[in-house]
């Protein structure tokens, strides 16, 4: 009854922060320190840890280390099977990582229910010094190994791609170049997660021209090696053993390892320090001076620190990104990249956690039972599962290779390097038997279509190439998919779109040079026609809008044109017939604004008209519609203006003796509400400028799914 009592006093202390209170009763009674106190399985220790109380972490495990059974306490598990170690590792907190290890290191080796380890979790969460003192404490690489493990075979450089921790993956690659190679249960190998998630590139991301100008003025530092936990890649640190002699006491632990700040590079392409031994001493002075300088201009051009620091973050991520892949590149090995790594390596991991099965040379699953297990029975009535799994490793056998969602995701740094570096990775393809030109082809990848086109490559095989329904790549442009790919607003510009890009494929090779037919005996132009019918009726209909909209508001001002055009102010001399205000500068103002507004505001009526009077055939959408919109929209912005400087060139002779220059702020803020409204439509008018007068379409930047 007392040991429950204490336990209730424990939770009421540790929900309040009242710490000084659980500190007294973890040292009264030792019994406690083993104690679950919430619903989740968590000690006193575990809720420490979680609110990031340092200091009481310290005492607490002080306390615990004094006790004979001081790694029990230690190890005990929440519901989720996570340790105080884990939650600490989590966190990312250093100091309550290695005040926990300096007790037991072998605490690292604890797996919660889905077999993560401390170092794992650290990585999942992007802490990296956290990951670097936990894997100081490792014994051996071996050892380190199957800690970045996990049961579904995802390791801790999966996690460090998968969550954009660009910085954490090149660590880990320096410590664990294997890695690289190892792929989880479906296949998924670091370069495949990579490959899949383009807005880690600048190919991917798409930046405004103002954007753009600011995102090559910033200058990142590349990553380097860090050895800020120096026996993480040289020595290891030997396991904490505890003598406990009759009173309980200990000896000294050992220490971690002292913390550096050095960096340095590895051999095999790893110098990244050795880029300035060819410039003067004051080199790191000059360039510290330039980037202080660039950023100093940017702010005083209104461009904002915030708006620096995200462009710098996107920079940063795409630079990293890069380094990362040169690294994965340059140590992934050319049977795996040939195999598209079908087959997860788990030789590194711990006895109990190893699925029971291996694979066969023809790529089925042989399971490893023995006889004498008593656990054989259950896992032979389990059949079904075993065929499942069978069939799961075929397919995993079938999964694209990097280059391929690369191809599909518009990555052409990784292209590029890929071929370079495995020149045969040309001729990949996938379970459909498209190869890299035929899936750039169909997920509208032009920037990467154009990099095939210029590399020295033998086009004959790779473009003339076709997929198992026999389309080739022509067929494929003139396919449409389900997704929007174009980076353009309304269905009639995304059909324009279509337009150029088929026309581009077709014009990047000679005549005739794309097979004519497919196994549906469907020509290329079939195709198109078939598949873009809805868009064709949805570009009529956003047309007809437009056109309806715009017109209403170019009659308008055709009509105040005309009345304003007619009228003369001031009147005329009646001896001569003559404007009274002839010799005035705002009279000749007010006479031609009003005539330009009349003719160009009946222009933009006759062009939406003849849009409103169009077939809508699929051909018009490619020039003479956009054409037309666009000259309708010129002419009535245009006339717009022309309005509003007519107005003001006539009232000036009202108030210019009364308001003098203050009559100029009064006509700017009147004309206000019609500026906002042309503002309003400029975008949809840039749109369509760019999109008229690019040759190639640019593509939306979405993630591949795997």
């Amino acid at each position: 009854m007392e040991a429950i009592s204490e336990e209730k006093e424990l939770f009421k202390c540790a929900m309040k922060g009242e710490w000084n209170t659980v500190i007294r009763i973890y040292k009264n009674n030792p019994s406690v320190h083993v104690a679950k106190i919430i619903r989740s399985g968590d000690t006193a220790l575990h809720i420490a840890v979680s609110n990031v109380q340092e200091d009481i972490v310290e005492q607490l495990v002080e306390l615990i280390s004094a006790q004979s059974e001081c790694r029990k306490a230690l190890e005990i598990r929440n519901e989720h099977g996570n340790t105080p170690l884990h939650a600490a590792a989590s966190l990312g907190n250093v100091r309550m990582c290695q005040c926990i290890l300096r007790v037991d290191s072998s605490l690292l080796e604890i797996r919660n229910n889905v077999g993560e380890t401390p170092q794992f979790m650290a990585a999942l969460y992007g802490k990296k010094e956290a990951f670097l003192c936990l894997n100081s404490y490792c014994q051996s690489q071996e050892e380190g190994y199957s800690y970045c493990r996990r049961k579904d075979g995802e390791n801790v450089l999966h996690c460090a791609i998968s969550g954009d921790y660009f910085d954490l993956a090149f660590q880990i690659i320096y410590l664990y170049e294997d890695l690289v190679n190892y792929v989880n249960e479906n296949g998924i190998s670091a370069l495949h997660l990579l490959a899949s998630n383009p807005t880690a590139f600048r190919s991917g991301s798409h930046l405004g021209r103002c954007s753009h100008l600011i995102y090559n003025c910033i200058i990142v530092e590349p990553l380097k090696v860090e050895t800020s936990f120096k026996q993480s890649s040289s020595k290891v640190t030997k396991r904490s053993s505890r003598k406990t002699n009759q009173g309980g006491g200990s000896d000294e632990n050992i220490e971690a390892p002292n913390v550096t700040s050095e960096t340095v590079p590895k051999e095999d392409g790893r110098r990244h320090g050795d880029g300035h031994q060819f410039f003067p001493s004051n080199y790191v002075t000059l360039v510290d001076f330039v980037k202080l300088l660039s950023k100093a201009m940017m702010v005083i051009l209104g461009l904002g620190s915030r708006r620096i620091r995200k462009l710098r973050e996107k920079k940063q991520k795409h630079t990293w990104a890069v380094q990362v892949m040169n690294q994965l590149l340059q140590h992934v090995s050319i049977y795996q990249y040939e195999d598209n790594g079908c087959r997860p390596q788990l030789s590194l991991y711990d006895a109990d956690e190893i699925k029971p099965y291996e694979f066969t040379e023809d790529g089925d699953i042989k399971m490893l039972i023995d006889d004498s297990d008593p656990a054989k029975q259950r896992d032979q009535s389990k059949g079904k599962t075993l065929e499942g799994e069978k069939k799961k490793t075929k397919e995993v056998a079938k999964r694209e290779t990097p280059i391929l969602i690369a191809a599909k995701s518009g990555i052409t740094e990784m292209v590029d390097q890929i071929l370079q570096r495995f020149p045969v990775a040309i001729h990949e393809m996938n379970s459909e038997n498209k190869n890299i030109v035929l899936l750039a082809v169909e997920n509208r990848q032009p920037h990467v279509y154009q990099l095939l086109l210029k590399k020295n490559i033998m086009k004959d095989s790779v473009f003339r190439a076709v997929d198992e329904k026999g389309n080739s790549a022509l067929h494929l442009a003139a396919m449409l998919g389900d997704h929007k790919p174009w980076l353009i607003p309304g269905a009639a510009l995304q059909m324009q779109w279509e337009i150029k890009w088929y026309e581009f494929v077709k014009h990047s090779m000679p005549i005739h040079f794309f097979a004519r037919y497919n196994k549906e005996n469907k020509t290329p132009k079939d195709i198109f026609t078939d598949t873009h019918k809805q868009l064709v009726d949805k570009g009529g209909e956003w047309l007809t809008n437009t056109s309806e909209s715009c017109s209403v508001v170019a009659a308008l001002i055709a009509t105040v044109a005309f009345a304003t055009s007619t009228t003369v102010p001031g009147g005329v001399k009646s001896e001569s017939g003559k404007p009274t205000l002839e010799n005035h500068p705002a009279f000749d103002v007010f006479a031609i604004s009003s005539l330009i507004a009349l003719c160009f505001s009946v222009t933009a009526v006759v062009m939406f008209l003849s849009i409103l009077t169009s077939r809508y055939q699929e051909r018009d959408f490619g020039i003479d519609l956009p054409r037309k919109l666009l000259l309708g929209l010129t002419s009535l912005f245009v006339s717009i203006a022309s309005v509003l400087v007519s107005f003001c060139a006539g009232h000036f002779f009202i108030l210019k003796d009364k308001l003098k220059y203050a009559a100029f702020p009064v006509y700017a803020v009147t004309c206000l509400p019609v500026t906002l409204f042309a503002i309003a439509q400029f975008p949809l008018y840039l749109d369509l400028a760019w999109a008229l007068f690019k040759k190639v379409p640019q593509r939306s930047y979405e993630a591949i799914p795997l």
